[in-house]
């Protein structure tokens, strides 16, 4: 079973950036789309960005333009660069990789982001 370890995210004030990581430890995940998902309390869990085989990628409304999802898909790692956080930005971020629209492994422990003065 493909592992998926989520890291990098942190406490970051508003305005602050985070890069998060995720490294999967099976080659499928590189064979496939990739995404960002990211869940706050009390909320369901959504889909914040997304990056195909091609490496076309897109996001969600709330974080166009202040999100950039890479991978190296020689690592079968994928990072989620964060700019411009906003405290509706904290969340436990998680990846995953993707079977057309839906998750295909089993979730990760994710990674905290908090965004606070």
């Amino acid at each position: 079973q493909v592992q998926l370890v989520e890291s990098g995210g942190g406490l970051v004030q508003p305005g602050g950036s985070l890069r998060l990581s995720c490294a999967a430890s099976g080659s499928i995940f590189s064979m496939n789309d990739k995404a960002w998902y990211r869940q706050a309390p009390g909320k369901q869990r959504e889909l914040v960005a997304r990056i195909t085989t091609g490496g076309s990628t897109n996001y969600a409304d709330s974080v166009k333009g202040r999100f950039t999802i890479s991978r190296d898909n020689a690592k079968h790692t994928v990072y989620l660069q964060m700019d411009s956080l906003q405290p509706e930005d904290t969340a436990v971020y998680y990846c995953n990789a993707l079977a057309g629209s839906y998750p295909l492994l089993r979730w990760g422990q994710g990674t905290q982001v908090s965004v606070s003065s």
